[in-house]
């Protein structure tokens, strides 16, 4: 049974993770407050590492909305710190850090696009995150740590933060419902995107805890492996909550411009199955009935109209 520090156990992602992890051995999951590694002097970090002593350290700990300035901070600053103190207090264990899709900018339509992709990211965030990738990758290589990055599309499931277009959407057609209205106003682009459930991303995060040597395939894609249209997610959200009502355009939300500058983005999960032993467990339609189910209004009713994966 592995000893795994587990930092970002707050989040959206870190919740579902920690859950899975905690059920197959040790976790230590301190709190930001106590455990930051964007902010921390690194001789502190270094001796926090070195008491828990890990065989396992995972970093889901990031951010999704804020400046540049603070991408860079969450997301390469935390990791460079991240691998110096790991490899001076615990240089056995593996390094498993939690990347984004974002880090590949625009991919052709219709590809399913492979770690070997050339990564070209359109946003401050999808950039923050190549380069904490790349640095990840650069200790791997050079031999100071055993490290593992799993990109991670869009996930999808309870707990999603309140600014992402599924829980907006959620909230919209809760109260329609409750008002007894014949519509939602919602601002979806043209896009199509990978939606794979947080449960599948917490199986991912404890296959790259357990499995062997990753030799040079240190990225490796999580994802469902479909991608669907954004409009044809948001009608299917509405069949499993049993809202007939019209989905109308309304205004745009303000991370919106980010997420239209990649109309397409789906991933290829083959070296997931090849590296982690893992694969998606759950169709589009189950990850929206537990979205729907988060505050405990149960929803069994059967969907048609829309391919659920």
């Amino acid at each position: 049974m592995s000893r795994v520090l587990l930092l970002g156990a707050g989040g959206f992602l870190g919740r579902h993770i920690h859950a899975v992890l905690a059920a197959h051995g040790t976790v230590r999951a301190p709190s930001r407050a106590r455990c930051d590694p964007a902010r921390m002097e690194l001789p502190e970090l270094t001796a926090l590492v070195a008491r828990e002593g890990p065989d396992v350290v995972v970093s889901a700990a990031g951010r999704i909305v804020g400046s540049g300035p603070d991408f860079v901070r969450a997301h390469v600053v935390a990791t460079a710190q991240l691998i110096e103190a790991v490899a001076v207090a615990a240089p056995a264990a593996r390094l498993v850090r939690i990347g984004s899709a974002a880090e590949y900018g625009v991919v052709p339509h219709g590809l399913a696009v492979a770690e070997d992709h050339p990564a070209a990211p359109v946003s401050e965030y999808g950039l923050s995150h190549l380069a904490a990738t790349r640095l990840a990758e650069l200790a791997g290589d050079a031999g100071r740590l055993d490290t593992v990055v799993l990109r991670v599309f869009n996930p999808v499931g309870p707990g999603m933060p309140a600014g992402n277009m599924l829980a907006r959407a959620t909230a919209l057609v809760r109260t329609a419902m409750a008002d007894g209205a014949d519509g939602i106003a919602l601002g979806l682009h043209d896009t199509y995107r990978d939606l794979v459930d947080v449960r599948d991303v917490a199986a991912a995060v404890l296959a790259a805890t357990r499995c062997g040597p990753v030799g040079g395939h240190r990225i490796v894609n999580v994802g469902s492996g479909r991608a669907t249209a954004t409009r044809d997610v948001v009608r299917l959200l509405a069949d499993v909550a049993g809202f007939t009502g019209q989905i109308r355009p309304g205004g745009f939300p303000p991370d919106a411009t980010r997420s239209a500058a990649v109309p397409w983005m789906c991933a290829d999960v083959d070296r997931a199955r090849r590296v982690l032993g893992w694969a998606p467990a759950y169709d589009l339609a189950a990850s929206l009935r537990a979205l729907w189910r988060a505050d405990g209004e149960p929803s069994d009713r059967p969907v048609a109209g829309v391919a659920a994966g």
